[in-house]
């Protein structure tokens, strides 16, 4: 199987100069980033690199998702956000995780050997949310081994079954939307630990009130819509 890894990024040149040369390339069949428009010399470290940039013209993290597969060739995407908070060292893991047999792999922010960005904190409103959507996700429609973060957009996915899952969230729910609709069609879904690091400059792109009102939007959708998404 190739293996195909995508770097998500918008003005994440502090993230990049930091992470760059932790991110293991050997046997990665493909390499692209999906740049947002950045303008803080993320672009000029890529090229720099001889990575090839996609543009993405419409917003969204799931826009970027779809921009970068109708522009690649990989049988297995990766999707990684060089900002700190994904750990480089997990991509052989999600990459063998599919290659083992798993449709999704995800990297776990709340599996017994993960962090999450919150766990040094008391009060954790991100955590508790994710956690309550995953919940309800798994008890409507999941008939396998809990998934434990639905939310989580540090995963891997066989090229076929991302067209078959003919996604249309353009925003952060994307991955939400994926989770959903995996279980509904009872697809092998798998977990990495995960040990969660604190961003590193410039700011996050999802503002906590907009995403959650977004998860909402896709769990009613999908509680509406059945299978009829399949292509």
């Amino acid at each position: 199987m190739t293996k195909t890894l995508v770097l998500l990024t918008l003005n994440e040149i502090a993230g990049l100069k930091e992470l760059y040369d932790q991110i293991p390339f050997e046997g990665i069949d493909e390499v692209v980033a999906v740049d947002g428009g950045s303008t803080d010399g993320t672009r000029e470290f890529l090229k720099e690199k001889g990575i090839r940039i996609l543009d993405q013209e419409i917003k969204g993290r799931g826009e970027a998702f779809r921009v970068a597969l109708r522009n690649t060739t990989g049988d297995i995407l990766l999707y990684f956000s060089p900002d700190g908070n994904e750990t480089p060292s997990d991509i052989p893991k999600l990459f063998e995780a599919i290659e083992k047999g798993s449709d999704v792999a995800i990297a776990s922010r709340f599996m017994k050997e993960s962090r999450n960005e919150e766990d040094d904190h008391f009060f954790r409103p991100r955590a508790w949310v994710n956690r309550t959507f995953t919940w309800i996700a798994n008890t409507i429609w999941n008939k396998k081994n809990y998934v434990t973060d639905t939310i989580n957009g540090y995963r891997a996915i066989r090229r076929n079954i991302f067209n078959k899952l003919n996604t249309d969230e353009r925003r952060f729910p994307i991955e939400y939307q994926i989770s959903i609709r995996s279980m509904k069609l009872n697809l092998n879904i798998s977990e990495i630990p995960t040990i969660e690091g604190n961003r590193v400059g410039g700011e996050s792109k999802a503002e906590s009130f907009p995403v959650g009102w977004g998860h909402v939007n896709v769990l009613m959708n999908e509680l509406g819509n059945g299978v009829r998404w399949v292509r």
